[in-house]
C-alpha cells in the first residue's frame, strides 16, 4: 500500500512540473513567436518587431509586406520630435507639392488597443481618420520618434487622452444619435454652415462628457516615458502594433529633415521595400 501511495504521489509531482513548464510557455509564447519585419529605407534599414496581441493589425502589415505593397511609397508626413508617417499609396507616383496623407485602401482596420501596449519611443502605430469607431487605415503607419518626457508634460498627456477619450464617447452616446444624424444629413447635403454649427453643438457637448472611465497612465508607462521617450497623448487612441528593435537611429535621421507643406520632406524619402524576416 505504501508503494503505491509513492506511486501516486510522484504523478501528481510529474503533473505539476509539467504544468508549470506548460503555463510558463505559454505566457511567454506571445513574446517568443513574434513576427519582425525588415523596413529598408533612402536612409538605412529598420528591424520592426509586430506584437501578436493585435493580430488583425499584425497579419494586414504581414499581408501586405509579402505583397510588395509598401515598396516605393514614401514617408510623407515628417515631425521632429514627434514621429515619421508613411504608407500613403498615393505617395509612390507623386510629384513635388503633391498633397499626401489622405490615400488608403478599400477597408480600415478595427481598433485593438491593449493596456499593456502604449507609444513609447520607437512604437510602431497605425495612423488612422477621425472616424467615429477609431479604425485604422488599411495602409498608413508612423514610428514614434519623440524622446524623453517629464512628469508635468506626462500629466498634459493624460487630459488630452480623457479629452479624446470623452470626444469619442460622447459622439457615440446613444442619447446625441438625433444630433449625429442631423450632421450626417448636413454632410451629405453639402451644407457646410449647418454641418458646422452642428458639429461644433456636439463638440462642446464632448467637453463636458463625463459618462466613460478616466484614463491614467500608468507608473511603469511613466518611467518608459521618462527614460526612453515616446508620444503618450495618442495613448488608447491610436492602435499600437509592433516596436522598433532595431535601426531607431534611422527613423531619428528620417525625423531630422527638412519639411515643407503638411510637414512633407523637401527631398523625398522612400521606402524601397518592407520584408517579413523568417
Amino acid at each position: 500500500m505504501k508503494t503505491y501511495f509513492k506511486i501516486i504521489s510522484l504523478i501528481f509531482l510529474i503533473l505539476a512540473i509539467w504544468g508549470c513548464n506548460t503555463k510558463t510557455k505559454s505566457s511567454n509564447s506571445i513574446d517568443e513567436n513574434r513576427k519582425s519585419v525588415e523596413m529598408v529605407t533612402d536612409y538605412g534599414t529598420v528591424v520592426i518587431e509586430l506584437y501578436n496581441e493585435t493580430p488583425l493589425h499584425r497579419d494586414n502589415f504581414i499581408k501586405l509586406a509579402n505583397n510588395g505593397t509598401y515598396d516605393s511609397l514614401l514617408f510623407h508626413r515628417v515631425i521632429k520630435e514627434f514621429m515619421i508617417q508613411g504608407g500613403d499609396p498615393d505617395s509612390r507616383k507623386a510629384k513635388p507639392g503633391d498633397n499626401l496623407g489622405n490615400g488608403d485602401l478599400s477597408y480600415k482596420i478595427d481598433a485593438e488597443f491593449n493596456p499593456a501596449i502604449f507609444h513609447k519611443r520607437g512604437a510602431l502605430g497605425a495612423a488612422r481618420d477621425g472616424n467615429p469607431e477609431r479604425a485604422s487605415s488599411g495602409i498608413q503607419f508612423y514610428i514614434v520618434q519623440r524622446g524623453v518626457q517629464n512628469d508635468s508634460l506626462l500629466d498634459q498627456a493624460e487630459i488630452r487622452i480623457n479629452k479624446f477619450l470623452a470626444d469619442h464617447y460622447a459622439i457615440n452616446d446613444p442619447a446625441y444619435k438625433p444630433l449625429r444624424d442631423s450632421i450626417q444629413e448636413a454632410r451629405d447635403r453639402e451644407d457646410l454652415a449647418r454641418f458646422n454649427f452642428l458639429n461644433d453643438s456636439l463638440n462642446k457637448m464632448a467637453m463636458t462628457y463625463e459618462n466613460f472611465e478616466r484614463y491614467s497612465i500608468p507608473e511603469s508607462h511613466r518611467k518608459v516615458y521618462k527614460s526612453i521617450g515616446g508620444t503618450p497623448h495618442l495613448d488608447q487612441n491610436y492602435t499600437v502594433f509592433g516596436q522598433v528593435v532595431k535601426g531607431l537611429e534611422v527613423v531619428d535621421s528620417i525625423a531630422k529633415v527638412q519639411t515643407g507643406t503638411n510637414d512633407r520632406p523637401i527631398i523625398d524619402i522612400r521606402i524601397r521595400s518592407v520584408r517579413v524576416l523568417k
